[in-house]
């Protein structure tokens, strides 16, 4: 895999432009300092690429890249005389890092807590237990992980979903790996159409580019990317039922109101940002409040039926600190590795702006090959790269362009990675949960399918969706 940068930096370039983080970036893309910044953060995206074979977590690598590449911005202005504009360019970035930071920190620990509570557990409990065909199985897990990640996000959706496809078709490899990969198109596409489902999509939302009800216009093209590999695949899965599982698994006290609070949470981070025009983090921050309070009863109802069932020789005064429910201790379980990620990549990328290569990036797409293609272009890479860079360095060049662009570019950064098994989150996860038979290889055998729902999907958003282009 390459980054998009190193796909795109070498084709044109473009002078200086406005920067929100500071005064104008100047065009240094040809000085031996910004070419070492490039070669870093080429070096570092390697070695996140080879993460799974190097066993060096993705964050390392980028957190490293981007202080050094940001040494190396500081350096190059103030021999041009702007010692502050390094200072203030990073800010802006810091800013952009902190609201994506406490967003996802909430979620990831309403998630945690529902997992705690046994709520995706049960879920799979139930799917397991009911003796299903094959077929059946491969659309259920499709639909579910379609109209799940919008609420949730595409990685949990798909490890939920991959753990019912092999519960059920363990033994079934050319089932486990057609139904792998429904999961992982049916997730990606499902994030699309929701500032919850995706990374991206989240960008776009807190960047303003699109509203929270917009998004809801790529409901049908993203149903679409779904269902047209999903119903071609379909003829090619048995209709043989395997033996039910005898597996019952009940969900604790108080999950349906943990639910209920995520719900709350999210309307909540809605309504701040529609009504208030506050950035959604800060009301993501107040539901995390909601799960704060309610986890202080659920500990105290816990260790009261505890306190009742113990011995009267026993002691457990201060159980419920070690065993007893504890959202912080669902906050340290938050995908740190990720988190932290994502620091680094925007600071790289944020760095490499202010030495000119949006810029240049920006030219060379949207202005040469024009935002439809341009567009189109970020979606296969998607399946190359990770979306996250690439979705920051659109945000970052800011083109101009039509809202019904803004609304192709969110769909295509987020239904694009489901071409390859690496071109998302969802896809790598899968290929750990079924080591050995879901592969890069066999998911490239049906990439045709999926590149064929990716053309549909585009097509069908151009054709209903035309109102936004004007």
């Amino acid at each position: 895999m390459k980054s998009l940068l190193t796909v795109l930096f070498s084709l044109a370039a473009l002078p200086a432009l406005a920067s929100e983080g500071g005064g104008a970036v100047r065009d240094l893309t040809g000085s031996g300092l910004a070419v070492l910044a490039l070669v870093l953060f080429v070096g570092a995206y390697a070695l996140v690429i080879l993460e799974e074979k190097l066993h060096l977590r993705k964050s390392k690598p980028v957190l490293l890249a981007a202080g050094v590449i940001w040494i190396l911005v500081a350096i190059t202005y103030k021999s041009l005389g702007e010692p502050d504009h390094a200072h203030h360019a990073i800010l802006h970035n810091l800013v952009e890092y902190a609201e994506l930071f406490l967003f996802l920190l909430a979620a990831m620990t309403y998630i945690n807590a529902m997992e705690e509570r046994n709520v995706f557990q049960a879920l799979r409990s139930w799917l397991v237990s009911r003796g299903f065909s094959l077929r059946v199985i491969f659309w259920l897990t499709g639909l579910l992980a379609f109209f799940i990640s919008p609420v949730a996000d595409n990685l949990t959706t798909a490890l939920l979903m991959g753990a019912v496809v092999m519960a059920v078709g363990g033994s079934n490899q050319r089932f486990v790996v057609m139904a792998c990969i429904n999961v992982v198109v049916g997730a990606n596409a499902g994030g699309a159409f929701s500032p919850f489902g995706d990374i991206t999509t989240l960008m776009v939302w807190q960047k303003g580019m699109v509203e929270f009800s917009e998004f809801f216009a790529l409901f049908l093209p993203s149903l679409v990317n779904w269902l047209v590999p999903a119903t071609i695949m379909n003829f090619l899965i048995s209709k043989e039922k395997p033996q039910a599982l005898d597996e019952k698994v009940q969900m604790k006290f108080g999950a349906r109101r943990v639910i209920i609070l995520f719900l709350c949470t999210i309307v909540t981070a809605v309504s701040f940002h529609n009504f208030l025009h506050l950035p959604p983090a800060a009301g993501m921050m107040l539901g995390l409040g909601y799960l704060g309070f309610f986890s202080y009863y659920i500990k105290k109802r816990e260790h009261a039926a505890l306190m009742a069932e113990a011995p009267l020789h026993m002691d457990l005064s201060g159980e419920e600190d070690e065993h007893g429910y504890d959202i912080f201790r669902e906050i340290a379980r938050a995908e740190w590795d990720t988190l932290l990620f994502f620091y680094g990549v925007i600071l790289c990328v944020g760095g490499l702006g202010q030495f000119g290569y949006l810029a240049m990036a920006s030219q060379a797409m949207y202005h040469d090959l024009g935002a439809f293609n341009a567009n189109v272009l970020v979606g296969v890479l998607s399946a190359i790269v990770d979306n996250i860079p690439v979705m920051f360095a659109v945000l970052s060049m800011e083109p101009h362009m039509s809202h019904g662009h803004w609304l192709l570019v969110t769909l295509t950064a987020g239904v694009g990675g489901s071409m390859l098994s690496i071109g998302s989150a969802a896809g790598v996860a899968l290929m750990g949960t079924a080591r050995g038979i879901y592969t890069f290889g066999r998911h490239l055998v049906f990439t045709p399918v999926i590149a064929l729902g990716y053309a549909a999907s585009i097509a069908v958003h151009m054709l209903i969706n035309g109102k936004y282009f004007h």
